[in-house]
């Protein structure tokens, strides 16, 4: 199974730490997944502004083809402002709604205060949801008091919920596997 970890923002390098732990215990539960971190700075974003699709640049093909191949996602994002990075959104805009359909997503995020968590349930989930993705029911949420002044992950508790966050990770992917990505006949 191909894993797509995406770091969902332009600045800043606490998302991509968790990413890259979150990356390691996925490997122990399972070592035959390719995992590939993409860092949403790495691509030079248009808005989504209803142009036909092949007027965007090939950075935004790109990622829009990574998202359709990848078979799940760990979404890690940033809380700014009280939301989401737009450009994480944008990139959610760009994709098919077929794109992430009965796909494992697990969702990590870290922001400057504590209330902050909500943003997942309010407006990643929602959008995740739209999506129709398998969201895993264990996010993680850190706080810079989480990390050292180097960024690295301190907090012991942190750890062990993402340990535990890649582990049911794992099983829903392993779910997924079995499930038609088409909508059923009902007629």
């Amino acid at each position: 199974m191909k894993i797509l970890l995406v770091d969902g923002t332009v600045i800043g390098t606490k998302t991509g730490v968790i990413l890259e732990q979150v990356k390691d215990y996925i490997e122990e539960v399972n070592s035959e997944y390719t995992l590939e971190i993409i860092h949403l700075s790495n691509y030079e974003h248009q808005f989504v502004d209803g142009r036909p699709f092949e007027n965007y640049n090939d950075d935004m093909k790109l990622l829009v083809s990574k998202f359709d191949q990848a078979d799940g996602f760990i979404i890690a994002s940033p809380i700014f402002q009280g939301s989401i990075p737009g450009v994480l959104k944008n990139t959610f805009d760009f994709l098919h709604p077929k794109s992430m359909r009965y796909k494992p997503v697990s969702i990590v995020a870290n922001g400057g205060t504590y209330q902050h968590h909500l943003v997942i349930e309010n407006q990643l989930k929602p959008i995740l949801d739209y999506f129709r993705c398998l969201v895993t029911p264990n996010y993680v949420y850190t706080h810079k008091s989480h990390f050292d002044e180097n960024n690295v992950i301190i907090d012991n508790d942190v750890h062990d919920r993402l340990r535990e966050l890649a582990r049911v990770f794992v099983q829903y992917a392993e779910m997924s596997k079995n499930l038609s990505k088409e909508p059923m006949d009902v007629r």
